[in-house]
């Protein structure tokens, strides 16, 4: 196991770090947790040289810290570092923010936390933190020696991202970034930001929820040519593991396998190693991903509200998604969210008040009907 610098805070920690919000597979939603198999998931990782562990209070319907704390028993808490979160929507006071706090110790089995983080903060979320005084809670936690470092973890844009972490001292910041979001959320500018200001990055979705596992045919061909061989998973950890902001990759593991495979790769990777063939590699894959773009809609959302309710730039965020990822429509939770709110294509009457608007200049009527028949709706 390669193990890398936590900067400012003078640390090291294991490059491979273990999610714990995926130990019944990634479609498992809130399932019950088969506490045996991740217990002893956790402790292979362990035994295999993993020091980071991420969880939260809400994962797979408010169990995972207590199978965590469970698995951490027989002198593993010793091993690790802990990380886990504070969700905004459980918390509107001083009182409830101190009772949250020590339920998850108690589920945790342990008297603090490394790495504590508001979770999943955007602009509102974050206004919202402050509001209740979440930043001083955090710090008096530090200073009390219940928590060791102040940290967020991030879904927005750059500018809330930018604003942010100017706004509070952190020590660590978690982000979604893989080699396709390099735009998107804090993408590589929040990346570069955060090692500018010393505080060290934990990344979250690297493999994008898995759909980078996988590579459609265009996309593999790419891998195939290349002298070296390597899985897609191996190719997304390694272009990840080149950034020498990166302090650990999060990966959830349902499977031993899985572990083995992280344990083997994490052990060859570290800052600055990917050549200048393999990073063009890399640039030539997002290309081909991208060229399976369906339609070029930005999300401006000039042509919301839909006097018929569809939800437009939705519709084509899917569309893009699975034919981009080649997966499957039916397991996409937006498709899902945009069928229960009867705001699919189907409502489309060709009215045109759409792409009157669009900046674009996009034929909207007909994509939505060919968007709903790729979907197979």
């Amino acid at each position: 196991m390669k193990y890398r610098s936590f900067g400012k805070l003078g640390i090291t920690g294991s490059a491979f770090g273990l999610g714990c919000m995926r130990f019944n597979g990634p479609a498992s939603g809130d399932s019950t947790i088969d506490e045996q198999k991740a217990i002893s998931l956790i402790r292979h990782a362990i035994d295999g040289g993993v020091t980071y562990i991420d969880t939260a209070y809400v994962y797979l319907n408010r169990t995972s810290e207590t199978v965590l704390g469970k698995a951490l028993r027989d002198g593993y808490r010793d091993k690790v570092m802990i990380a886990t979160k504070m969700p905004i929507d459980h918390v509107h006071n001083r009182a409830e923010m101190e009772a949250l706090f020590e339920e998850e110790l108690r589920k945790l089995q342990t008297d603090h936390i490394d790495f504590y983080l508001m979770h999943a903060v955007n602009a509102e979320r974050w206004e919202r933190f402050k509001a209740i005084g979440a930043p001083e809670f955090f710090e008096e936690l530090k200073q009390k020696g219940k928590i060791r470092y102040k940290c967020f973890s991030f879904h927005d844009d750059y500018p809330a991202f930018e604003k942010i972490i100017n706004d509070n001292d952190w020590d660590m910041v978690q982000i979604q970034y893989n080699f396709m979001d390099i735009n998107n959320q804090a993408g590589t500018k929040g990346l570069e930001l955060a090692g500018k200001l010393g505080i060290p990055v934990v990344i979250m979705e690297g493999l994008l929820g898995g759909r980078l596992a996988k590579a459609p045919d265009n996309v593999q061909a790419l891998y195939d040519q290349f002298p070296v061989k390597r899985s897609p998973v191996e190719w997304a950890f390694r272009w990840l593991c080149n950034h020498p902001e990166v302090a650990v990759v999060l990966s959830g593991c349902n499977e031993m396998e899985q572990v083995d495979e992280n344990l083997r790769i994490f052990d060859t990777v570290e800052p600055g190693i990917m050549s200048a063939e393999e990073l063009k590699l890399m640039d030539d894959v997002r290309a081909a991903y991208l060229s399976r773009t369906k339609i070029g809609c930005t999300d401006c959302r000039y042509c919301m509200p839909c006097p018929n309710g569809v939800n437009i730039p939705g519709t084509f965020a899917v569309w893009n998604k699975t034919s981009l990822y080649n997966t499957d429509p039916k397991e996409d939770g937006n498709l899902k969210e945009i069928l229960s709110a009867n705001a699919g294509a189907d409502r489309c009457i060709g009215c045109g008040a759409c792409e009157a608007q669009c900046p674009q200049h996009l034929n909207i009527i007909e994509s939505l009907q060919n968007a709903w028949q790729d979907l197979g709706l």
